[in-house]
């Protein structure tokens, strides 16, 4: 439940619209429900603005159709992440309204509108287009969360002439979101070319010597732009959540 709701409701049972006992009820499972497998997490967009997100690796699709039908019910929006394909098929089955954005694995279900609450524009880059999936989890996530999400692929440095070409763009962004692996260079580069945020985050893309992400995590924590701050591997989730909070 949403503060907007929240207020109306309140209001509805002042005025004498509702009664205490209709409204007892639609507060009993603030503020969390416990489903057995699961405890869902109600109170979350009062406190913290954005509703629980379903991590959806490691639950298996009964588990995740029965977590979405309880945030229906309380007319929640839904973002669930990491969902194979497989497991997409038979949640959407379900909920034939909600949307699966298969590169970056997640589903969206829109029960009400979301309303844009960024000041200005996320532009989320990636330097390769091995990258293109983790990028994709973290513009789904600021999309939901209210912003204006711009992308920017493939622009790595390996030929750096690709990133410089959008300067303008890069400029015009209130936060970065730059997702690399490899040796993870390029959110230092952008980091010295802008004076926003910027959001780096490294990737389990690589050869050997790349140890699924740990040089590129290690070079971006080592670099010598300041406005850069740095996700945990593949966390493209995390860096869209943060980015929006810094947006707002």
């Amino acid at each position: 439940m949403d503060p907007r709701r929240l207020e109306e409701l309140l209001r509805s049972i002042q005025s004498g619209e509702v009664s205490v006992q209709d409204g007892v009820r639609m507060l009993k499972d603030l503020p969390f429900e416990d489903i057995g497998e699961a405890m869902i997490d109600h109170h979350r967009t009062l406190r913290k603005g954005f509703p629980e997100v379903i991590f959806g690796e490691g639950k298996d699709s009964e588990l995740v159709i029965k977590i979405m039908e309880r945030m229906v019910e309380t007319e929640e929006n839904i973002l669930a992440t990491r969902i194979e394909k497989t497991k997409a098929r038979a949640i959407l089955q379900r909920f034939p309204r909600a949307s699966y954005h298969p590169r970056a694995r997640t589903i969206t279900l829109q029960v009400s509108e979301v309303e844009e609450v960024g000041r200005g524009n996320i532009l989320v880059i990636s330097a390769g287009t091995a990258d293109i999936p983790v990028a994709e989890e973290a513009m789904v996530t600021a999309t939901m969360m209210g912003n204006r999400v711009e992308t920017l692929y493939d622009v790595g440095v390996a030929g750096v002439h690709r990133l410089l070409n959008h300067r303008e763009k890069l400029i015009g962004a209130n936060v970065l979101i730059v997702v690399a692996g490899m040796e993870g260079a390029l959110p230092s580069v952008v980091g010295g070319l802008v004076a926003r945020p910027v959001i780096a985050v490294p990737t389990s893309v690589g050869y050997g010597a790349s140890f699924d992400g740990v040089a590129a995590l290690l070079a971006m924590l080592n670099s010598c732009a300041s406005n850069v701050a740095v996700m945990n591997i593949d966390n493209g989730f995390g860096a869209g959540y943060i980015a929006s909070l810094i947006n707002r």
